[in-house]
């Protein structure tokens, strides 16, 4: 099995599976009011939420990153993988239903365990398409920024050569003696 999964022929289902699914279910149901604070950055809670019904905003120094309304979506598990504080606000934006799980239920469940990769696979495989859109923008605004930037280096020189200042006169651009 583990060198199929290797080869990319096993794949995790992003949708839970029966198995993922009856976990999730004997789970405990927490319920949070619109605005209430689900985790806030720096604490360490040591639990895990699996959205159940509702919508949540992730906030990172006063800057949101993301809206999650998927049921599903698992929120709290970089905190738990890495066993550090939460990195961000978690704000509930209506009433939020969650499942609620231990952060130890990553080391005993290794069902619930490739359910959190796949879902971090997937994040990884997002960000690193938005970064390859982002560089080409960036790459495409540094070469229009640098031939326009050699457009005006040469108009200047052109100017300079010539010992000559562009004048502007209503209905007429020329430099001093030689019309345009």
């Amino acid at each position: 099995m583990a060198e199929q999964r290797r080869q990319g022929a096993l794949k995790m289902q992003l949708i839970p599976n029966t198995a993922v699914l009856q976990r999730i279910g004997t789970l405990p149901l927490a319920t949070y009011q619109a605005g209430e604070t689900v985790f806030a950055a720096g604490t360490k809670t040591g639990r895990l939420l699996i959205l159940r019904k509702g919508a949540v905003t992730i906030e990172k120094e006063g800057t949101e990153i993301a809206k999650v309304t998927k049921p599903g979506a698992v929120l709290g598990e970089l905190s738990a993988l890495l066993d550090q504080p939460h990195t961000a606000d978690v704000r509930t934006l209506e009433t939020s239903e969650f499942r609620v799980a231990r952060a130890e239920l990553l080391e005993e469940d290794s069902v619930m365990l490739l359910y959190v990769a796949a879902i971090l696979a997937q994040r990884l495989d997002h960000a690193n398409q938005a970064l390859i859109e982002l560089k080409s923008e960036i790459k495409l605004h540094n070469i229009l920024g640098k031939t326009i930037g050699k457009a005006v280096k040469k108009l200047e020189d052109m100017l300079s050569a010539t010992g000559g200042d562009l004048v502007y006169a209503p209905g007429i651009c020329s430099f001093v003696g030689v019309m345009v």
